[in-house]
């Protein structure tokens, strides 16, 4: 999760004042009365922002976005490859069916606890466009919502990150593959091109339900049109804008997470080759070259090439972190088998393999 944490954070950091510009134009109506048409474009946006709110009003809402980063990359990589794991078939391969449920499960399974974040955060970005207006901070913003008014827009964001997830993780594998070298090994610049353009088509396609979603979770002022839910959003909208309204901040959102996901995913990696981190007994796939002239060509396709076109193995970074805190707070949560390895134990590694402690093993009396 330390990993995942730090990437996460630098990934997000490095593209946020992109994200702040993306949903002021999505929030920002075409057609309204009070004429509040504030910005022509996102550039005009940009200027205007640091213009009259300095260059920290481009991260106004950043906190939020940082505490939810960890858990968010724990759980959508952890469901993403346990999905993956479960339909992998003998030979090492997955259905490309299956690579994209696994994907719309990930993104399904963040939605729980990325939401509030997200309604908080979206609320703190917009609260700085009219001077006149108190800014609040995010510990008065979830005081006034309240649980409830925490989920507001759930449907809308499960809209927008179950096809995101579906079409990124599958993009993001087959891309990574694509562009290692004969042997497997993906250098640092091949990763990142990976994540970035696994990120643009998937950004891009799921703007509409973006921009619902952001309207839905945006407090209304005076003058402007209100949403009661998914369905009569989707109409106001339409009716009142057009169908080229479901796409502001449609580019801005590409340049924003294509390159946050490119970021994150290069940052991980990066960060567990450098560290040294093994896990199971053996590297990622694609981590490291090989020096393959002490193999034979059996061996080394085999251990070299990778016919399951795998990510970041984020389910078993999680399951180690997880034995961690059981370890910690006494805890127990729920084992797994792989329906591909042979071993009937737990997916989960022994923590003292993960800090190089020999674990003794039992003789079997038989």
């Amino acid at each position: 999760m330390y990993l995942g944490s730090i990437a996460g954070a630098i990934g997000a950091t490095a593209v946020y004042p992109i994200d702040l510009v993306k949903t002021r134009m999505q929030n920002q109506r075409t057609t309204s009365v009070v004429g509040e048409r504030l910005y022509r474009n996102s550039i005009d946006c940009f200027k205007k922002v640091i213009r009259h709110e300095g260059v920290f009003g481009l991260y106004r809402g950043l906190i939020p976005q940082l505490v939810g980063v960890a858990p968010e990359k724990a759980i959508k990589l952890t469901v993403n490859d346990f999905i993956r794991d479960r339909f992998t078939l003998a030979d090492g391969t997955i259905p490309f069916w299956s690579e994209i449920l696994a994907g719309g499960c990930a993104g399904a399974s963040q939605v729980t606890f990325t939401n509030p974040l997200e309604i908080v955060k979206i609320r703190l970005q917009v609260a700085g466009e009219i001077q006149s207006v108190r800014r609040p901070a995010a510990s008065e913003v979830v005081r006034e919502l309240g649980l409830r008014g925490l989920y507001k827009g759930a449907r809308a964001c499960f809209l927008r990150d179950i096809p995101f997830s579906s079409i990124y993780f599958p993009a993001y594998a087959h891309t990574k593959r694509r562009f290692a070298d004969e042997h497997g090994y993906n250098d640092p610049k091949s990763l990142f091109f990976s994540g970035l353009l696994a990120g643009i088509p998937a950004a891009g396609l799921c703007t509409p339900a973006d921009v619902v979603k952001t309207r839905l979770q945006v407090q209304a002022r005076k003058g402007q049109t209100k949403y009661n839910g998914l369905t009569d959003a989707f109409k106001k909208i339409y009716i009142e804008e057009g169908w080229t309204a479901f796409w502001k901040g449609a580019g801005a959102r590409m340049l924003r997470s294509s390159p946050q996901f490119a970021f994150t995913l290069l940052t991980y990696e990066l960060l567990q080759r450098s560290l040294n981190i093994d896990f199971q007994g053996r590297k990622l796939e694609g981590s490291k070259h090989v020096d393959q002239e002490q193999y034979s060509p059996k061996i080394r396709s085999s251990i070299i090439l990778s016919t399951n076109s795998d990510h970041v193995g984020g389910f078993h970074l999680a399951q180690a972190t997880f034995e961690g805190i059981e370890t910690r707070f006494g805890l127990a949560f729920p084992k797994y088998k792989s329906s591909t390895s042979k071993d009937s134990t737990s997916l989960i590694p022994p923590l003292t393999s993960l800090l190089g402690v020999s674990t003794p093993q039992l003789i079997n009396p038989k």
